[in-house]
């Protein structure tokens, strides 16, 4: 059987495609305690017209998500996140704030996507994303349904993971930037035998040699409970300049004298929101740990 390396491109469970040199190829995992995600570079041994992954090779970067109870890896070896959000359905701030705070956690930079431009609540939309815009987040405004032209220059060289809650149009953004897509994802779906809806799974589709693009499951959460409060804090990029100039050394950024976060909230130079939502977030991770 012969020893090869490719890239997971399909993620359905533990069942997966992978990309290789040779072609694409069905595979399983060897063992119950390796992890794969889409992105990752594999080393498989292939029997015929399948494979077993028997190691994930050093990642750049892994992206995922965490609770009290369980950890979800998404995808590796992204190099550039892109939030989809939309003016209707409304879309939770919280939500794609916690998705860019995991990003910068990993080093991996964050794109905004504005879906749906041609609706009237747009502005209102545009508005609600200015604390992000503000502090550096680049934002593109499109229709997926009439023209993605706009986003194209944004993705190329990355291997970029878009997500955004359900209902934002992200799979039309998917299908206007691969018109293939759905015949791909049902192809996979038969290659793996999986029986189950193909858009609850991720999968990389691939725009040239240089750039990428992985679609994942929508989501209406997106928890941290991975991240202590040190690296919550450095997420928070406008904070970084600020970190380690409070009075105590043990700052919990809460009620101390001398903070400095809090003082550059009450003098305009970070947002009181942004600073609020540390403080719920680092609260979470506090009573989340005393459970446990």
């Amino acid at each position: 059987m012969a020893v090869l390396t490719g890239q997971v491109i399909a993620a359905f469970s533990r069942r997966f495609i992978v990309a290789t040199d040779s072609g694409e190829l069905p595979c399983q995992v060897k063992g119950r305690h390796l992890r794969v995600v889409c992105g990752d570079q594999v080393e498989i041994r292939r029997d015929h017209d399948a494979g077993v992954i028997e190691a994930v090779l050093p990642r750049a970067s892994l992206l995922y998500r965490s609770d009290a109870f369980k950890t979800k890896a998404i995808a590796a070896n992204v190099t550039q996140l892109a939030v989809v959000v939309a003016a209707r359905p409304s879309f939770s701030l919280e939500v794609v704030q916690r998705c860019i705070l995991a990003a910068e956690d990993q080093g991996i930079a964050s794109l905004l996507i504005l879906n749906k431009a041609d609706l009237p609540e747009t502005p209102a939309a545009l508005e609600r994303l200015r604390p992000l815009t503000e502090i550096g987040y680049p934002l593109v405004t499109l229709s997926a349904l009439s023209d993605v032209a706009p986003l194209c220059p944004a993705l190329h060289r990355h291997t970029t993971l878009l997500i955004g809650q359900s209902g934002m149009g992200k799979s039309t953004l998917i299908n206007a930037l691969f018109p293939g897509a759905g015949v791909v994802t049902a192809e996979y779906s038969e290659a793996l035998d999986s029986g189950r809806h193909t858009t609850t799974h991720a999968r990389l589709h691939r725009l040239d040699a240089e750039s990428a693009v992985i679609d994942s499951p929508g989501l209406q959460e997106f928890a941290l409970q991975h991240m202590d409060a040190n690296a919550l804090a450095h997420a928070f990029i406008e904070f970084r300049p600020y970190l380690g100039q409070c009075r105590f050394r043990d700052c919990q950024h809460e009620h101390e004298p001398g903070c400095r976060l809090i003082e550059a909230a009450t003098a305009g130079e970070i947002s009181p929101a942004r600073l609020q939502l540390f403080q719920t977030l680092r609260r979470l991770q506090h009573n989340a740990a005393q459970r446990q």
